[in-house]
């Protein structure tokens, strides 16, 4: 189920999975700004562009899941 970008994207973080990809995203409201955490690595320290195709598909075709869920990270399969 897509992950909607309405108004929650402005007063809240959003943390997304995208297994098909082994990949997670963090929406950081305050800095309005994207970042990425591949499964079995530590999140990058360099924001994904709004535009960054992979991060489309996982709004489109991943979920949205916990704050814990994201920081927890994931294996890789």
């Amino acid at each position: 189920m897509p992950v909607e970008k309405g108004e929650r994207f402005a007063s809240q973080d959003i943390y997304i999975d995208y297994p098909y990809e082994e990949v997670m995203y963090r929406w950081d409201h305050v800095t309005r700004q994207v970042f990425v955490r591949f499964y079995g690595s530590p999140e990058s320290d360099i924001p994904v562009p709004h535009a960054n195709r992979l991060y489309n598909d996982a709004l489109r075709f991943g979920e949205e899941i916990s704050t814990q869920h994201y920081h927890q990270g994931r294996a890789r399969q």
